[in-house]
């Protein structure tokens, strides 16, 4: 079974490293202090701050392990210098037609989203009637708020 490509710029690459990093030699030593004091409290079936802290042992793991494969699977995105066509690691400004606003986001992969930053993962249905086509096409993007009509103003 092959694992899914991570699609991300360096700097969001860096950014999961640093993350990785920080768990695996902070976090998880906080986690373990946490545990040894909650043993500490005596009887564990009944032990709320025991039960706390396993809880977030498993959060802690269950994270290292997802940074590992998405850094382990990383495509980083190359700007290639075009600025017709809308691909990943692009800015994209279209407008809802027929007399929506103006806006702009960053095509990323899903590890770097943020739609609050302007960055929409290449996974959404927005950036997915967008990829491959160029500035003044117009598309129909099917979302989960409906369809819309947008035309694409500019690419950077």
């Amino acid at each position: 079974m092959s694992e899914k490509l991570h699609y991300m710029t360096a700097e969001g690459k860096a950014k999961l490293e640093r993350e990785l990093n920080e768990l695996k030699t902070e976090k998880r030593k906080e986690v373990v202090e946490r545990i040894k004091i909650a043993r500490g409290f005596g009887d564990l079936s009944e032990n709320s701050e025991y039960d706390a802290a396993k809880d977030e042992q498993a959060f802690v793991e269950a994270r290292i392990q997802q940074l590992e494969v998405m850094i382990r699977n990383s495509v980083i995105i190359e700007d290639d210098e075009t600025t017709d066509v809308v691909k990943i690691g692009k800015a994209v400004t279209f407008k809802e037609l027929p007399d929506g606003e103006e806006e702009t986001y960053q095509i990323v992969g899903s590890a770097e989203s943020d739609p609050f930053q302007g960055k929409i993962s290449n996974d959404s249905p927005m950036a997915k009637g967008l990829i491959g086509l160029s500035v003044g096409e117009e598309v129909s993007v099917s979302t989960p708020g409906g369809d819309i009509r947008v035309k694409i103003l500019k690419v950077e």
